[in-house]
């Protein structure tokens, strides 16, 4: 009985023994800066693939980056990640961090059959010090103005904008449109029978 109970632990997807990979079980990182993950496996895996997930479900969560099988540096976008086979490691860095990046994230080691992974969950702290732009009506422009110096003036709503594109509808996509349902109507008219 004791063997069907360690065959099933061994099956479900994204168990991992302790000793064959392991990683913190929560990191934190500030909005806009960056986070390190360190994750350590066993020996024996030096020459496997690892990788870096994101997703709370082990079966559908989505590779951001993998090693290479060489022990450089492999970039994807805002993520990267560099192995060391002698401490037998694998780092992960995330940078230019969004409040959305906070997820369910995965260290893995890619091998036939079901991968080996260990969940670490990402929290992303709000940047407070960033200030927040605001259109002004002083320079009918955008202006960036620090919050320690902010006026009272009043704010320049996005009307320009608004109205550009309300031009653009109405000038050039309605008429394409009425054009276009025009000649579909005019396809489709019921033929005269002679």
């Amino acid at each position: 009985m004791w063997l069907s109970q360690a065959l099933l632990l061994l099956i479900l997807p994204g168990y991992s023994i302790a000793t064959e990979i392991t990683g913190p079980t929560t990191v934190n990182g500030s909005e806009w800066g960056s986070l390190t993950v360190q994750c350590a496996y066993g020996s024996g895996w030096e020459t496997y693939l690892k990788w870096w997930c994101r997703g709370a479900d082990w079966n559908g969560c989505n590779t951001l980056v993998k090693t290479n099988g060489s022990q450089q540096e492999v970039k994807k976008n805002r993520v990267s990640i560099r192995e060391n086979q002698k401490n037998r490691t694998f780092t992960v860095t995330m940078e230019s961090l969004k409040r959305d990046d906070a997820d369910s994230y995965w260290c893995g080691i890619q091998r036939t059959g079901i991968d080996l992974g260990v969940n670490v969950q990402v929290t992303i702290k709000p940047d407070t010090q960033t200030p927040v732009p605001e259109w002004t009506t002083a320079t009918a422009s955008l202006a960036f103005i620090p919050a320690a110096t902010q006026k009272t003036s009043s704010p320049l709503t996005r009307s320009l904008l608004s109205s550009t594109h309300f031009l653009f509808l109405f000038l050039l996509e309605l008429p394409l449109l009425l054009g276009m349902l025009g000649a579909v109507l005019w396809v489709n008219r019921p033929q005269r029978r002679s």
